[in-house]
């Protein structure tokens, strides 16, 4: 019944992982636009091996894709594609833990976006945690030498990258929960392999052309650049596969409310192997958030 607790808990891990590879990246090598195509690039190998191998070994063939499988799972894929370039980008804005805050907000916003698609509820006490969430976003807009009225903060370019990533992350998680759904009662195993192989396929492929068509340069650095992106590929492969199964097995509000133990696993990454300091205003936000997950938590 809870199986989906500490399998969203290794998401959070493999993806912090990730997020700390992809910033390195984004500030020595690569663009935001560069650093996402590596992600995508250096997993759909390894997930397409996968499922290929699955297949092998079970005997069992590819279920039919309905149109709706690949319409959820082509808003998925851009709504992630775009995220994950507005928290690439907001690195270089913020330290590594505040940025990874600013994306968090999208627990509240799953929550909206799961019951207006998907029509998966939200209780009251969920709707609380929606408002200490908010909360939390005030703090967190403020940069540390800003002055001025708090919400002129909502619209400083942190802010909107946090903001913007948290919308595009709930709409893809929602987007992935629904592809999966689409294919009915197979094992949750492989739902999320077929759901994660086609996703990471059309990725790969609009991410490319996009690179070919605006910046052919950056094709080719993301290859030399592959001694680090291989290993964004492969946690990319393994958060990935984590926050998909969870999908199947629970409300993606819900996921992503656990999956917020990233937040103290990011404090840790920003401190001790970023150097960077964080505020007593960051901490408090942060803090604020943490408190909207529990209730979040606690209300299920």
């Amino acid at each position: 019944m809870f199986a989906w607790i500490p399998v969203s808990i290794a998401a959070a891990s493999f993806q912090t992982v990730r997020f700390m590879l992809q910033k390195v990246l984004s500030s020595v090598t690569l663009s935001p636009g560069g650093a996402t195509f590596a992600r995508f690039l250096y997993s759909a190998p390894f997930i397409l091996a996968g499922l290929a191998l699955y297949l092998a070994i079970s005997g069992q063939a590819l279920p039919p894709l309905p149109l709706a499988f690949w319409i959820y799972a082509a808003i998925g894929g851009t709504a992630q594609i775009l995220a994950t370039v507005c928290v690439v980008a907001l690195f270089k804005q913020r330290n590594f833990a505040v940025g990874i805050t600013f994306k968090k907000t999208e627990v509240i916003q799953t929550a909206i976006v799961g019951l207006a698609v998907l029509g998966d509820p939200v209780s009251l006490g969920g709707w609380v945690a929606i408002l200490i969430g908010l909360a939390a976003v005030l703090v967190l807009s403020r940069a540390p030498d800003a002055a001025g009225a708090w919400w002129r903060h909502l619209t400083n370019r942190a802010a909107q990258l946090g903001l913007g990533s948290g919308v595009l992350f709930a709409f893809s998680a929602v987007s992935y929960r629904g592809a999966s759904l689409q294919l009915g009662d197979l094992e949750p195993a492989f739902r999320v392999a077929v759901t994660l192989a086609a996703v990471v396929s059309l990725q790969t492929l609009f991410m490319g052309a996009w690179l070919g068509l605006r910046d052919r340069d950056e094709i080719a650095r993301v290859w030399a650049a592959r001694k680090v992106a291989v290993w964004v590929g492969l946690t990319s492969m393994g958060g990935s596969f984590c926050w998909f199964w969870a999908f199947t097995l629970q409300n993606a509000a819900y996921v992503k409310a656990v999956g917020q133990v990233e937040l103290l696993l990011s404090l840790l990454a920003s401190v001790l192997f970023f150097k960077e300091k964080v505020t007593g205003r960051e901490l408090a936000g942060m803090g604020l958030l943490i408190v909207s997950i529990l209730v979040l938590v606690l209300a299920i």
